[in-house]
């Protein structure tokens, strides 16, 4: 964690990946982070994978360095308590709950004007949607997999889900600044469907398709329009190996010592492959079988010198159980990890914030709360209530 935002609240009434991951992102730049959640857990608080004691690993992890209150929604008392939760500290909110409905903006800016709410949907419309349906929706799972199989692939990322964390951490920042200037707040509404449409957009596929009249079709592992795909060693290791600028061309083919089979090919096609990144794309079904008796020459050892001999981008494809033991930049001493205690009683390595700020030390991460472990000092620092006024609430089921 980090001291970025140090002073700011934000106040946080959701659940799954988009939202908890937005507000997770600001609480590990310094912000303090409330969350309300149904009294004995929201939809997610059970979400695998679960650790020994059945705690959820899932919600432990997006939930880190927060402070939970739990309230009662079904009662008009608790949802009075969401509103009042939302619209106060700093007016910073950020939720999944439906555009209509108790929490809806109409009624959260009519007690505070300059509440700035984020909004998380699936659909622009208000439609339901994860990012499951939205992926299927935009049609990437038709991109990927091998041309012999028609099934669609779905990603095991939740891709849409991640970047709406991170994209509305950021809309919400830009409208707190704006707010500084004008003193005006804002519903922002942040659709999964959006995303996918706009990050294909600017990816130029949606004008690809557009001005092709054609999908784009499967190719397998290679990447598309450039050359990357795995291959495997003489000893049996599959390796991911890419080569995009000219450097990583002329590279590969060094450590590889295919350069005159490859100068044949080019003579023979009447073109050169370093400057032209399509070409080794659009010529792969040429280009793979050399690369391929390449590295049948070499051992993964070998090639490993190889390429760090001649500047070759490539790794090496391992479970995340391998990645653990294996990959110190990742997961070793100055890794972004730490051990601590979460509250399902379990003891493991929790990231802080993925971003690295050398000027200021990185602090370890605090474990997420267990549902309901701050609710009287929220309400008592947060909402100023006194203790009557709480154990009133505690009396009626209103909090837990």
């Amino acid at each position: 964690m980090y001291q970025l935002l140090k002073g700011m609240t934000i106040v946080e009434g959701s659940s799954f990946v988009a939202g908890p991951s937005c507000a997770l992102h600001c609480a590990q730049m310094g912000a303090r982070v409330i969350r309300f959640d149904q009294i004995d857990g929201g939809p997610d608080s059970k979400r695998w994978p679960l650790g020994p004691e059945g705690e959820s690993l899932y919600w432990e992890g997006l939930n880190k360095g927060k402070l939970s209150i739990a309230i009662d929604f079904r009662q008009n008392e608790g949802r009075q308590l969401a509103q009042r939760l939302a619209t106060g500290g700093d007016g910073l909110f950020i939720t999944n709950f439906p555009v209509g409905g108790f929490l809806s903006y109409e009624n959260l800016s009519a007690m505070r004007e300059d509440l700035i709410c984020l909004r998380i949907m699936g659909w622009a419309d208000g439609s339901p949607a994860v990012d499951y349906t939205v992926n299927a929706s935009v049609g990437l799972p038709m991109m990927t997999g091998h041309p012999d199989n028609p099934r669609p692939v779905n990603h095991v990322l939740p891709a849409w889900d991640l970047i709406a964390g991170s994209y509305g951490a950021f809309t919400l920042l830009a409208a707190e600044r704006e707010r500084t200037q004008s003193g005006k707040g804002r519903e922002v509404r942040l659709a999964l469907s959006d995303l996918a449409a706009a990050t294909t957009g600017n990816l130029g596929q949606v004008a690809e398709v557009m001005l092709n009249n054609a999908d784009r079709p499967r190719s397998g592992n290679n990447l598309f329009g450039a050359f990357g795909r795995d291959f495997l060693t003489g000893d049996g290791v599959r390796l991911m190996i890419v080569a995009i600028t000219p450097r990583q061309w002329t590279g590969m083919l060094q450590a590889l010592e295919i350069e005159a089979e490859i100068s044949a090919l080019e003579q023979k096609l009447s073109i050169n492959f370093a400057r032209d990144e399509g070409a080794r794309y659009g010529f792969r079904e040429q280009l793979d079988p050399i690369v391929e008796k390449g590295f049948a020459k070499f051992s993964a050892q070998q090639l490993e010198k190889h390429f760090a001999e001649a500047g070759v981008t490539w790794s090496t494809y391992r479970s995340l159980r391998e990645a653990i033991d294996n990959e110190p930049r990742m997961f070793g001493d100055d890794s972004i990890f730490s051990e601590i205690v979460h509250p399902g009683g379990a003891t493991y390595p929790a990231p802080g914030a993925a971003a690295r700020i050398p000027a200021d030390e990185r602090a370890v991460p605090v474990a997420a709360p267990e549902i309901g472990q701050n609710t009287d000092e929220i309400l008592a620092d947060f909402l100023n209530m006194d203790s009557g006024e709480i154990g009133k609430l505690h009396d009626k089921g209103i909090v837990s």
